[in-house]
Order: C-alpha cells, then structure tokens, then sequence
C-alpha cells in the first residue's frame, strides 16, 4: 500500500473532472472556514486570522501545483491544521520563557468566544483530536473526508474522533449552556450535599 515513503500525496485529476477553481473564488469561500478551523485547532481567534491568512499566501504560492489537485480545499485544509498546531505550540514554547525570565505577557484582551466552556474544553485536546472535532463539527466533514485532510487512515480519524468525543463528553459533563455553569462546578445535588 505505501510507495516507500509514508507520505501521501493526493492524485492530480484532469481539469474536467472536478470543478475549476480559481484562486479568488477559492479564497472567498474557504477564508471564513479556514479562521474558524483555525480557531478551534489553536483555541486562539487572534491567532486563528494570522493562521488563515498564512495558509491562504501559502495556497497562493503553490497555486500552479495545488489547483491540479483533486481537493484543493483538503490541501488547505491540512496547512491551515498544521501551521495552527505549530503556532500553538510556539505559543507554549514563548509562555514557558516567558515564566522562565518573568516577562510580562502583553496582548489584547481574548474575546468572548475563547470563554466559552466548551470551545475552552476543545482547545485542551490533543492536536489531532482537536482537528478532528473541528473539521466534524465546524465544517460537517466526514471520517474519510477527516482522513484525507489529516493524512491518517479513516481508522484512525474515527479513533481521534472518538477520543475527542469521550474527553469532551467528561471535561463537560456537569456543563449546562443554560445556567453557563463552570462545567468544573459540579452539579446542584454536588453542591446541596456540601451545604
């Protein structure tokens, strides 16, 4: 099954065979998706922008190479996931410099989105697990769709999946969207017994 190396490539197709895209059309169309993915990977809206736009000058550069593909989107769909992942990480890697030499942290206020509990509990999965809840929930993508886009098998998609589903499902399980309870908090019987 693999050709030497273990990575994929996805299979040029004949213009006819899929819709043509051109760059402007593709970026009106997939920029809002690309900030949102972004979004969720990095658990950052502020970095989502600077994630989007970057993922959009890179599918500008590789235009030529990317709109032979048979999913352009998919191609930009994997740089915008990874560059989000390595601005998180970056992210990571200045905060505990930053604890290191006591600098202090300077930037904007986060806004309300990032406040939310379960988008909080989201960015708190691992890489791939979050990716594969984005893509599902954001975008409505399927497990091969989830696949292709991660360059993992569909089993393995479906296994991120999962995992990010059960990890979701116990980091919110006393959550209620109604009362925006702290999903920490624990239940109303939880608190009655300590009164």
């Amino acid at each position: 099954m693999s050709n030497g190396g273990d990575q994929r490539q996805e299979a040029e197709v004949p213009p006819a065979l899929h819709p043509v895209w051109s760059f402007e059309d593709l970026f009106v169309v997939e920029y809002p998706k690309m900030v949102a993915l972004a979004a969720a990977v990095s658990g950052s809206r502020l970095l989502a922008e600077d994630t989007a736009q970057e993922a959009m000058f890179r599918l500008s550069r590789n235009w030529a190479k990317v709109q032979a593909l048979q999913s352009p989107g998919g191609w930009l769909r994997r740089v915008t996931i990874n560059l989000a992942l390595s601005n998180r990480r970056r992210l990571a890697t200045e905060a505990r410099y930053r604890l290191r030499i006591d600098l202090p942290t300077i930037g904007p206020p986060p806004t309300e989105a990032e406040h939310e509990p379960v988008w909080q509990a989201v960015a708190a999965l691992p890489g791939k697990q979050r990716a594969a809840i984005a893509l599902h929930y954001l975008e409505d993508r399927t497990i091969n769709e989830i696949a292709s886009i991660l360059d993992i098998a569909p089993s393995t998609a479906r296994v991120h999946l999962h995992r990010g589903r059960q990890a979701l499902r116990d980091q919110l399980e006393h959550f209620d969207p109604t009362t925006r309870s702290d999903p920490s908090a624990g239940s109303d019987q939880d608190r009655q017994a300590t009164e």
